[in-house]
């Protein structure tokens, strides 16, 4: 027999997708922060939305520039991920703390995380639910990614503080996208 779920736990219920780290920069800073609240809206170009509360430092820098990496990590950075999550960009440069490496992008001015096994580069191109819903509308403009990972291990952000790792991939009979 089911229970009622607390409205407060849906979230885990409907986690939309791996965990990213997404970096910014602004006047020659960069920053990363874990991601979770993000979704594909288009096959091409790929087109993904994403939410960026407004009390994280990594808004200001999207906001003001317009570009971002989404770098996917897998489960082997669970550790420096929640200590990005744990800490404030405007006080520590998460790059040199968590041992991320920062990697020139040839499309934006961001850096991408090297130790992600995809990093997708992307501007902003609808601002239109950000004032509502810190909801912003990116393209990817390059993509990444490290060919010998050919299952990653992606996280998966149940809240507070837990997270799945991806597990078994299945085929289908299904030529569907």
């Amino acid at each position: 027999m089911k229970v009622e779920l607390p409205l407060a736990e849906v979230y885990a219920v409907l986690e939309p997708g791996p965990v990213v780290l997404l970096s910014t920069a602004q006047a020659g800073r960069a920053n990363v922060m874990p991601m979770s609240w993000h979704c594909m809206l288009e096959f091409e170009p790929p087109q993904v939305g994403c939410v960026v509360s407004a009390a994280n430092h990594s808004f200001a820098a999207l906001e003001a520039t317009g570009e971002c990496v989404l770098n996917v990590p897998s489960a082997e950075l669970l550790d420096r991920l929640v200590a990005c999550g744990n800490s404030h960009g405007d006080q520590v440069d998460k790059f040199a703390s968590f041992a991320l490496t920062a990697v020139s992008s040839a499309q934006v001015a961001v850096p991408r995380v090297e130790e992600c096994w995809a990093n997708l580069e992307c501007r902003v191109i609808d601002r239109q639910l950000v004032g509502s819903y810190n909801f912003f509308l990116l393209e990817v403009l390059q993509a990444w990614h490290d060919p010998q990972v050919t299952a990653p291990r992606t996280l998966h952000h149940r809240g507070y503080g837990r997270f799945m790792i991806a597990g078994e991939e299945v085929q289908s009979g299904s030529a569907m996208r």
